[in-house]
């Protein structure tokens, strides 16, 4: 079966189980930790994705790892992911799941991409302008791309303004380049 559709059924199902249990809150806090875990840690990747490490062992070290630190429901759903194989989509899931919590609660995400690292009061203020244009909570995340030379690129969900200096240079040498081939 496609990674994608397996990872798509099984954020759903856990999704809506927490849901009716009314769990969402914990479900987020819980599918963050695993999440970082998934990207920061290169072992921990490892360990989900060795075909050497039985699916036993997976399980016994999985909650060693999360017993003190999630929800039961949480761990039984960690345990439910690895005793059917699929520990190596865990950090799909996790996106997925994350995804369809922000869904439920009306959080649209964002990203700022600047030549700079910019001051946390002006992001905030960036931040508070986007919600009152979206009419939304606004989760603002930051990356700094030196390339874009100055200016920006926000992009919130699908929409994208790009006001870079790179791309406006850009602009201009097609522009050249058009003028000087006619």
């Amino acid at each position: 079966m496609n990674q994608s559709k397996v990872t798509v059924r099984y954020s759903k199902a856990f999704f809506n189980l927490a849901k009716e249990k009314k769990q969402l809150d914990t479900l987020r806090k819980d599918i963050e930790l695993i999440y970082t875990l998934c990207n920061e840690s290169a072992d921990f990747r490892i360990l989900l994705e060795s075909p050497i490490v039985k699916t036993s062992q997976k399980t016994k070290l999985l909650k060693a790892i999360f017993e003190k630190k999630i929800a039961p429901l949480s761990l039984n759903f960690l345990e439910l992911v690895t005793t059917n194989k699929r520990e190596a989509q865990l950090a799909g899931i996790c996106r997925n799941l994350l995804t369809l919590y922000r869904q439920e609660q009306g959080v649209k995400t964002a990203l700022l991409t600047t030549a700079v690292d910019l001051d946390p009061a002006l992001i905030a203020d960036i931040q508070k302008k986007l919600e009152a244009q979206f009419q939304a909570q606004i989760e603002l995340s930051q990356k700094v791309d030196p390339a874009l030379v100055g200016g920006f690129i926000l992009r919130v969900e699908d929409q994208q303004v790009d006001a870079s200096i790179a791309r406006q240079l850009q602009k201009v040498r097609e522009t050249l380049l058009q003028s000087e081939i006619k």
